[in-house]
């Protein structure tokens, strides 16, 4: 079983897409990490938000596909957030500082809902053109841990990587998936105690999507039909939430599609953003 992490395809993304750093808030500690390719001229790129396991290279294939066909395209690893409000100002002044007024994104699992948080955020002044929702939902309460959501920070990082891999599949896989998951498992190892504290504790903490805020940005909802940390209640949520959303289903692809069925995902990313007559 090849491992994505010495693949050529991986080794060739990180030869040639540099990782950059940003810091936007007062508190020097709060460091975006980003991979930004294709064009610079494209004022409103594709931006990937990852999921609490993730890192900003985890979507090293849509990248490569996105940005050689001609899109702009940004992957990023956030800071240390703790709240909702929080994490959507820094967000902010990370697009004002990358000079960016409009831009599409595509979360998974949290990188979702964070996405539907800063759409609403920003509402009266819109900035997010268009959402692709992968593996997403819309109310924490589905991970039934607000009222442990707030304790999060004094474990250490060990059983919080545990909290975190109890997510993942446990059951056979194809190969893809299992390099997937494999891929997920060493990007969580590099993830330290504060970064994983606080991701799991935007996860669970008490809030939701109010969707009157954002009904009129185009919605596509990916999610996948074997087994992934998302319920079926909450995907009908997310349908109900969104009736008007183009639905990308995957017939397989677990917790990470955009890993394992990366051409699947890649095309349907592509509609999405051909659908907002997106310019190159």
């Amino acid at each position: 079983m090849g491992e994505i992490k010495i693949s050529p395809d991986y080794n060739w993304f990180r030869s040639t897409v540099p990782l950059k750093k940003i810091i936007v808030d007062d508190d020097d500690s709060k460091v975006w990490s980003l991979y930004d390719a294709g064009p610079r001229n494209i004022r409103c790129p594709l931006i990937f938000l990852p999921p609490v396991s993730g890192t900003a290279d985890v979507f090293f294939q849509q990248i490569l596909a996105l940005s050689g066909w001609g899109y702009r395209v940004i992957a990023l690893q956030y800071p240390v957030y703790w709240e909702i409000f929080e994490f959507c100002d820094g967000f902010r002044k990370l697009l004002d500082h990358l000079q960016l007024d409009k831009v599409h994104i595509f979360g998974a699992s949290l990188g979702g809902f964070l996405a539907q948080k800063f759409a609403e955020y920003t509402h009266k002044s819109p900035r997010v053109q268009s959402l692709v929702l992968c593996n997403a939902f819309s109310d924490t309460s589905i991970f039934n841990q607000t009222w442990t959501a707030n304790s999060f920070w004094l474990l250490p990082a060990f059983m919080l990587k545990k909290i975190v891999l109890g997510n993942f599949a446990s059951g056979p896989v194809d190969p893809e998936m299992a390099d997937g998951i494999d891929f997920m498992v060493d990007r969580l190892e590099t993830l330290g105690q504060s970064e994983l504290a606080s991701r799991l504790t935007l996860n669970c903490q008490n809030s939701y999507v109010e969707p009157h805020k954002i009904r009129d940005i185009p919605v596509t909802i990916m999610d996948v039909f074997d087994q992934s940390a998302l319920s079926t209640e909450a995907k009908e949520e997310m349908y109900k939430l969104y009736p008007n959303a183009r639905r990308a289903h995957l017939k397989t692809g677990g917790n990470f599609p955009y890993l394992c069925r990366s051409a699947e995902v890649n095309l349907y990313i592509q509609v999405r953003l051909s659908l907002c007559h997106l310019s190159l």
